[in-house]
């Protein structure tokens, strides 16, 4: 009886080392422990990498629509303040006064009231002594309308680069105060005034940069 029971304890063991006497058996153990030990490893890269790179949430319809900014939009330059398809036929009866110009200029930029002389800070043009069209000569805002029939209507358009520019001598306003302007734009047409009556028909046109007056012949070839 005992006899039987030893066989029976001993079978187990040598079924164990008959396996482990097979030539695949360790190969098989480590292989298996190799593949989880990678598996682990793969479940511990996707977790930290879930950690490091947080999914980004997709933008919401009410994000969709907010404005986009233009970073590469063209600088206007200064054009001149009315259709460049009269410039053959526009003249320029009054300079800007420079002191360092040549007498003829600076004579041509004196302006003479009442016997009283006063230096231009602009320059006057005329167009076959006829009303014209005037056009803003940059995109900005209207910073004031002045009314004034003796010296001339003026109109002030500030400008995005710090620039101003002046339209004086003008009727038929159509820009008020506070309104955004295009570049070409019509603002107003010219006329004449009774301050400056020598000129006829004429729009007087000043440019200004930091506050100071500057000769607009700087920007624009008459």
């Amino acid at each position: 009886m005992r006899e039987d029971q030893n066989k029976q304890q001993n079978k187990p063991s040598q079924l164990k080392t008959k396996w482990q006497q097979k030539p695949w058996f360790w190969p098989a153990i480590y292989g298996g422990i190799a593949a989880v030990l990678i598996g682990l490893i793969g479940i511990y890269s996707v977790v930290t990498n879930e950690e490091e790179n947080p999914t980004v949430a997709e933008p919401t319809a009410e994000e969709d629509d907010s404005p986009v900014i233009e970073t590469n939009a063209r600088e206007e330059t200064l054009k001149y303040p009315f259709d460049e398809s009269l410039l053959q036929n526009a003249k320029v009866l009054q300079d800007f006064y420079d002191m360092n110009a040549d007498a003829k200029t600076r004579e041509n930029a004196l302006l003479v009231f009442d016997q009283t002389f006063t230096t231009s800070s602009g320059i006057s043009i005329s167009i076959n002594n006829e009303p014209f069209e005037v056009l803003a000569a940059m995109s900005g805002e209207v910073k004031e309308v002045k009314l004034d029939a003796f010296t001339g209507n003026k109109i002030i358009i500030a400008h995005p680069n710090g620039m101003e520019t002046h339209y004086s001598s003008v009727k038929d306003i159509l820009v008020k105060k506070g309104e955004k302007v295009e570049q070409g734009q019509p603002i107003g047409t010219a006329t004449e005034n009774e301050w400056n009556p020598t000129a006829g028909i004429h729009l007087h046109f000043e440019v200004l940069e930091n506050g100071e007056h500057v000769n607009p012949r700087n920007y624009l070839s008459f």
